[in-house]
């Protein structure tokens, strides 16, 4: 998975005799009961194929139910509670052929069995979990290149938008910039102006972002990303960015000595999309998203992704990207179409994204606790394309829920 999955069940198939690793589902625990049973039949058809043209199907499939206890609760609790929908996996995997191996609880450092009724392997107290890092598996893992990046709890963290006082600044600064925005496109060419605007803007956060790299923990870094760009910064690329073109043009940032810096740039973006304004984190989740997949980060892609689609499940960059990258497909492809669109845009308009070296003077750090004058840099009032959605106001609701101009 890369990750340990919190709160998810997680359906793992094997193949042939030796128990060959295959595909894998996860979803997050339902809360409702009665969801169960839907949720157990659709887990079960999609990991296992039901014509014969398709891939091999499985030989058995392994289940854990991965969940820390709640308040008043130990892991035999939690263990409890979750075995109707382990019996109900079960029976879905049965009812088309493939026996469930094993079904693993996972819960407060200890694994319980459902399948194994012998209490001398499996005590009703559950078994310890050997430390993280030191399993047979994670040896494996680790020689074959794949990297553990903590719980799914921390990945989203990291994605998550800001809160209390520093939410209500930047919903104020998001405010100000949907006010400016709409003057702006009344102008003769005013959705390309916005447009060149947004990725000067963002060429000179990347470049910025490249000049200062933070060290120490996620949450650390995290910080220090969180203060190389302004209140009013962040809502002038957030309000740009729900532009199609825009959101295009910028996901050219995507390998190279680039890509790094622009996915900094899209996760404090999508930490800046506050209150009434969460659901424009749907554009810079995406691109940061396609980033991770990008620079072959298929665990953090897929965590990116998600959130996004949690957001706008009809968002049509999420939902090909999410699909690519569960179908197992080459990124190449799209940097290739990307790489060319790049070059058409630099040949004819003369505005592609680039490094920002050019505006280095206009991309330092911002002083600390001092907002940035208001022309710097060029294009700070921010903006999106025709037909893309924006906001009056605080309290304002956005319109045109399905505008295809976004997707």
């Amino acid at each position: 998975m890369g990750f340990y999955p919190d709160d998810s069940v997680v359906l793992v198939a094997l193949h042939g005799e030796r128990g060959r690793f295959g595909g894998r589902v996860r979803l997050g625990i339902p809360a409702d009961r009665t969801q169960w049973p839907d949720v157990a039949d659709q887990l079960a058809e999609c990991l296992i194929p039901a014509g014969q043209d398709g891939p091999p199907r499985p030989t058995a499939i392994i289940v854990y139910l991965c969940q820390e206890p709640a308040a008043g609760e130990n892991g035999r609790d939690v263990r409890d509670r979750l075995q109707p929908f382990a019996q109900r996996l079960r029976t879905a995997c049965g009812a088309l052929d493939v026996p469930v191996l094993e079904a693993l609880c996972l819960s407060n450092g200890r694994f319980w069995s459902y399948c194994c009724p012998d209490f001398r392997c499996c005590p009703a107290d559950g078994t310890q979990m050997v430390m993280p890092g030191t399993s047979v598996m994670a040896a494996a893992a680790a020689y074959a290149g794949m990297q553990v990046r903590g719980s799914l709890k921390e990945m989203e963290a990291r994605l998550r938008p800001r809160t209390g006082q520093r939410a209500a600044e930047q919903e104020r600064a998001l405010d100000a910039a949907a006010r400016a925005l709409l003057p702006r496109m009344l102008r003769p060419d005013g959705a390309a102006v916005v447009r060149k605007d947004t990725l000067e803007l963002a060429a000179a956060m990347i470049h910025r972002f490249r000049q200062d790299t933070p060290a120490g923990s996620n949450r650390a870094r995290d910080a220090c990303d969180d203060a190389l760009i302004t209140n009013a910064e962040a809502a002038s690329l957030i309000l740009g960015l729900q532009d199609r073109v825009t959101r295009d043009r910028a996901a050219e940032w995507m390998d190279g000595t680039a890509a790094a810096p622009a996915l900094r740039l899209w996760r404090a973006l999508a930490r800046r999309c506050a209150g009434s304004y969460a659901e424009h984190a749907t554009a810079p989740l995406t691109l940061a998203g396609w980033v991770s997949w990008s620079t072959e980060d298929g665990p953090s892609a897929r965590v990116a992704l998600g959130c996004a689609l949690s957001l706008d499940p009809d968002y049509t960059f999420a939902q090909l990207l999410h699909c690519a990258i569960n179908e197992g497909l080459d990124p190449e492809p799209l940097r290739r179409c990307l790489r060319e669109q790049h070059e058409e845009a630099a040949s004819t308009t003369g505005c592609a994204p680039t490094s920002g070296a050019k505006r280095s003077r206009s991309a330092k750090r911002p002083a600390p606790g001092r907002a940035a004058p208001s022309g710097r840099p060029r294009g700070s009032r921010g903006g999106t394309g025709p037909g893309a959605r924006t906001t009056g106001g605080r309290g304002g609701r956005r319109s045109g829920h399905g505008d295809r101009s976004r997707r």
